[in-house]
């Protein structure tokens, strides 16, 4: 069963999919579960913030499920958010109102400045450090169920994550993945970034490691801003999730996660 477990609509500030299309599309790619995870923050010093309206939302998402309930798919309702390790009790209070099948925590801000002015204003690897730190912050406090796009930095910085690049944050790294695992938190394989640097986010190195310390729980992303994009390079990311020793992917309802075999 594929699945699609990272993508975003006009609900996004950076995106203007339409959630119908971006359905029909999914149906068209052969993806039989999607969950849209749109960008949200409780933080009004970053660009998401301010964009996404609940009540919409929640309507598109109903509409939708309404509109393919008699066809091979499986429409959820996620959400990413921003740093949430920021606002943990605004968000507890938040989805206590908001129920969500699937929530994804990321880093895309830096004491509120983006990646791409962090890789400016400090060398590359300092920017990494700086990055897995907030990551481990994140992971610590957070109440999510998987860490978007493990290594996004490399993202900005267009190179992949390396070998060496690896070997040097390794301890850091190790020490993410170890309270993810010890909190029930997940990872993500994120396909957005295969086009330009010829590998998902993880890179394989972090993905191997996650399953030698005994991660189970991973889901699968495109991380789609455009209806088009809908399960880019999904087929591709189960093979690379087997090659790391994973034989299941997760799926998710009312944030409770079920396991599926490749």
């Amino acid at each position: 069963m594929f699945t699609d477990y990272h993508t975003h609509t006009n609900n996004s500030f950076d995106s203007k999919a339409v959630m119908m299309e971006t359905c029909q599309k999914a149906l068209e790619n052969g993806v039989e579960q999607i969950c849209f995870t749109e960008h949200f923050t409780l933080n009004p010093n970053v660009p998401t913030y301010g964009h996404m309206k609940w009540e919409k939302y929640s309507e598109d998402i109903q509409t939708c499920q309404e509109a393919f309930k008699n066809q091979p798919l499986h429409i959820l309702k996620g959400i990413e958010l921003c740093e949430p390790h920021k606002y943990t009790e605004e968000y507890k209070q938040l989805f206590q109102k908001e129920h969500v099948d699937f929530i994804l925590g990321s880093v895309h801000n830096i004491k509120d400045i983006g990646l791409r002015k962090t890789l400016a204003k400090y060398s590359r690897l300092e920017a990494y450090d700086l990055y897995f730190k907030e990551m481990l912050l994140l992971v610590e406090k957070a109440d999510i169920d998987c860490l978007a796009h493990f290594d996004l930095i490399k993202r900005y910085s267009k190179e992949p994550f390396s070998k060496d690049d690896f070997e040097k944050f390794e301890p850091l790294i190790k020490q993410i993945l170890s309270k993810a695992i010890e909190r029930g938190i997940g990872i993500e394989i994120n396909t957005s970034t295969v086009e330009a640097l010829n590998e998902p986010m993880p890179s394989h190195y972090i993905l191997s490691l996650y399953r030698e310390l005994g991660g189970r729980i991973l889901t699968i992303g495109s991380d789609s801003h455009y209806s088009e994009h809908i399960g880019r390079g999904i087929k591709e990311a189960y093979a690379l999730a087997k090659e790391c020793g994973f034989t299941e992917v997760s799926v998710f309802e009312k944030r409770r996660a079920t396991f599926v075999s490749i």
